[in-house]
């Protein structure tokens, strides 16, 4: 049969459907809805999520300037994304080998690895409120 294609048939079932492949489904769009808030709505609007903490409290928490680091990464700035929250840079190599030890069952390392990222954080969110290491907060060079 000339137009049977056997290709075809296979990208077939490479399309994303909600049904049979619903975490790619969910993550595919909320990625294009977190980029289009990024980048449409943000710039046209001038509203973003707040950061509650730092509201309540006038501090800044270990994740304020993420919104700041992922707007920088889009625009291929990643010296103003290290400096919005150089945490990040440091958790994301770590949290890829904390899935990969926990994904190979390797329980001690995982855990070993989750407690210096809880204590990584925990002391990132204090150092970055001191005047010694003001630095740290979130601010723009320019």
């Amino acid at each position: 049969m000339p137009w049977y294609n056997p290709m075809l048939i296979n990208w077939y079932k490479f399309t994303i459907y909600k049904r049979t492949h619903p975490k790619l489904f969910w993550g595919v769009s909320l990625s294009l809805v977190g980029v289009v808030y990024l980048k449409a709505w943000i710039p046209l609007t001038h509203i973003s999520i707040p950061c509650p903490f730092h509201e309540w409290t006038g501090l800044y928490c270990p994740g304020c300037g993420v919104t700041r680091v992922i707007l920088s990464l889009l625009k291929l700035d990643v010296i103003q994304a290290f400096r919005f929250n150089p945490l990040l840079f440091i958790l994301a190599p770590l949290y890829m080998l904390y899935w990969i030890t926990n994904k190979k069952q390797i329980r001690p390392l995982s855990q070993a690895i989750m407690a210096i990222m809880l204590i990584l954080t925990v002391t990132f969110g204090i150092l970055r409120n001191l005047p010694l290491f003001e630095y740290w907060a979130p601010a723009v060079i320019r």
